[in-house]
């Protein structure tokens, strides 16, 4: 299946022409920036500083916390399954990490997953928090399938790295819940 979905993007006869109008491709590479490293580091950081400053000590903590512990199970599963990048297409970004599970995929769900819980959790109408989680899913599935599009990843590691940030990013939220709880005594 990961195969037959990786040439269902490819124009036939020209695996490295991605199907779609060439606006198509530069949007997905553009999206898949949203999921690198550079950006979600400087997230990371902008809105952990804002946390601190904002006297939201224990959030930025959390929010530090969950992305580098992600990190690390990215990079931990990578090494222990090192799976070869596709290679039935081209690539059209340039990647050295093995392929399973996608870093992007799971870090972005990680760190725009918390950022949205964050956000739902300071401004608590019910209208506002299915925005922030709207967007924080949007984005996550577009990263995730910018890098299906892209054909640096087969579907199946997006899958798992979805699969494996939203959980992380879930266990972290109830980590932090219980500490909140144990403080509050």
């Amino acid at each position: 299946m990961d195969r037959e979905l990786l040439l269902a993007l490819r124009v036939p006869g020209d695996l490295a022409d991605p199907v779609g109008p060439e606006w198509l491709r530069h949007l997905a590479t553009d999206i898949t920036s949203l999921g690198g490293h550079s950006v979600l580091t400087t997230l990371v950081v902008v809105i952990a500083g804002f946390l601190l400053l904002n006297g939201r000590r224990r959030a930025a903590w959390l929010m530090l916390g969950s992305a580098a512990g992600a990190a690390l199970v990215s990079t931990g599963l990578k090494l222990a399954f090192d799976r070869e990048r596709p290679d039935v297409v081209a690539h059209l970004v340039n990647v050295s990490s093995p392929s399973f599970p996608s870093g992007h995929a799971l870090l972005s769900a990680v760190i725009y997953l918390m950022c949205g819980a964050l956000l739902a959790r300071e401004y608590p109408q019910p209208a506002l928090q299915r925005y922030f989680m709207t967007v924080a899913l949007i984005l996550t599935l577009l990263i995730g399938l910018s890098r299906i599009y892209l054909g640096v990843h087969w579907p199946s590691d997006v899958l798992a790295g979805w699969c494996i940030g939203a959980l992380w990013a879930w266990g972290c939220w109830l980590l932090d819940g219980k500490i909140a709880k144990h403080e509050e005594r």
